[in-house]
């Protein structure tokens, strides 16, 4: 596990107001720590599932290509193509 990170956010007005609400006896969430490391998996998890949805359309393309585009290439191919690009 990484190490501690400490944060120190000030809110105020309508952003205030809805921590608030979110927090305590008549919120979801205990505190705001735990309020604030939710919103912080939620945002994570969007990320990921952003990520995978870029990939599966990346890979769709490419199944979707006709076989007659594809080239075949030897391993010392890839390896003489990799010593160029560098």
């Amino acid at each position: 596990m990484g190490k501690s990170l400490n944060l120190n956010v000030r809110v105020s007005g309508a952003l205030g107001e809805f921590v608030s609400a979110n927090v305590g006896e008549e919120g979801s969430y205990e505190n705001v720590s735990e309020y604030v490391r939710d919103l912080i998996r939620r945002d994570m998890e969007r990320v990921e599932q952003e990520d995978f949805a870029r990939l599966r359309a990346e890979l769709h393309r490419a199944f979707a290509t006709a076989d007659t585009e594809y080239v075949s290439l030897s391993a010392d191919d890839i390896i003489q193509r990799n010593r160029r690009a560098k």
